[in-house]
C-alpha cells in the first residue's frame, strides 16, 4: 500500500504525510531530526508540523530550548476521520434524498464495468419484497451470496440458476423452503451463452442483465430497466430454465425414448447419464 497516497486521500498533504510517517518510526523528535529523516527542508517541516498540530495529528512540548513532537496514535486519527466522514455522509444522504423523487420509467440504462454493475445488482436484490429470479456465475455467487441471504431472511423467495461449478444449497439460507436452486449443465450453458451471464429480476418489475464485454478495459457491461414487459420476459426465461432442470431431475432419461435420434444426441450431451 502507498501510505503517502492513502494519507492524502484523508486530507494529508505529501509533506504532512511524510512527516507523520517519520514520527511514527521515531519519536519524540525535533523538527531538525524530522527534516533529516523525511528529506524535507526544515522550513517546510515546521510548516507541516504546525498544520498537523492544528488538526490534532501530532502533539508538541517545549523541552528546554528544543521543541519535541510525537504522533497522535493512528487509531485515534482514523477513528476521528471515520466518524467525521460518517457524519458527512449521513447529512449528505438526507439532503440528497429530499431532492430525489423516484420516477417510474421504461428506459434501458447501460452500465459499464463490474464496479458499476455489482452495486446495482445489490440494490436490486435489496429492493425485492416477494421474489428474486437469478442466473449467477461463480464470481456472482461469491459476490452476491450475502445480499441474497439477507433478502431471503427478509422474506423474499429466491429462484436461482447456477451456471458455474460453485454449489449453493437451500439449507444455507434462513428460509430454505423459499429457495429453489438448479445447476445448469456446463455444455448447455455454453450453447445458450449463459456461462458469463448475470440476470436478476426483482418482483417481476425490474431486471438487470449483465455479461462480460469484449473490451478488456470494460470487462463487464449490463442493462438495467424498470420496464415491466421486459422484466416479465426475462422472468419467464429464468422460470423456464429452472422448470427444465426440475423436469429433467424428476423424469430422468428414460421418459425421452420417443425423441428423434438427433434430439436424443442433444439431450444426452446436455444431461449426461451419471
Amino acid at each position: 500500500m502507498d501510505l503517502i497516497s492513502s494519507l492524502a486521500s484523508i486530507g494529508f498533504t505529501e509533506y504532512e504525510a511524510r512527516v507523520y510517517l517519520a514520527l511514527l518510526a521515531n519519536y519524540p523528535a525535533t523538527g531538525y531530526q524530522l527534516s533529516k529523516q523525511s528529506g524535507i527542508p526544515r522550513s517546510m517541516v515546521y510548516e507541516a508540523l504546525g498544520r498537523l498540530n492544528a488538526r490534532g495529528a501530532v502533539l508538541r512540548v517545549e523541552e528546554g530550548r528544543a521543541t519535541l513532537y510525537r504522533p497522535v496514535p493512528p487509531d485515534s486519527i482514523l477513528d476521528r476521520h471515520e466518524q467525521e466522514q460518517l457524519r458527512i455522509i449521513h447529512q449528505l444522504r438526507e439532503s440528497l434524498r429530499r431532492r430525489y423523487t423516484a420516477v417510474e420509467e421504461d428506459y434501458l440504462w447501460s452500465l459499464a464495468g463490474r464496479s458499476a454493475v455489482i452495486p446495482y445488482a445489490v440494490e436490486l436484490i435489496q429492493s425485492a419484497q416477494q421474489e428474486l429470479m437469478l442466473v449467477l456465475t461463480d464470481p456472482d455467487v461469491e459476490t452476491l451470496q450475502e445480499p441474497l441471504k439477507e433478502g431471503n431472511r427478509a422474506g423474499a423467495a429466491l429462484n436461482i440458476l447456477l451456471t458455474g461449478s460453485i454449489s449453493l444449497e437451500p439449507e444455507n439460507f434462513s428460509l430454505p423452503e423459499m429457495v429453489r436452486i438448479a445447476h445448469h449443465p456446463p455444455l448447455e450453458s455454453q450453447l445458450q451463452q449463459l456461462s458469463d451471464l448475470l440476470v436478476i429480476v426483482a418482483d417481476g418489475k425490474a431486471c438487470l442483465i449483465g455479461a462480460s464485454d469484449p473490451n478488456p478495459d470494460v470487462a463487464m457491461t449490463a442493462t438495467f430497466t424498470n420496464n415491466r414487459h421486459l422484466a416479465y420476459i426475462v422472468r419467464q426465461f429464468v422460470w423456464m430454465e429452472l422448470f427444465t432442470q426440475s423436469l429433467h431431475s424428476r423424469l430422468g432419461h428414460d421418459v425421452f425414448h420417443q425423441f428423434s435420434a438427433v434430439e436424443q444426441v442433444i439431450f444426452d450431451n446436455l444431461f449426461p447419464k451419471e
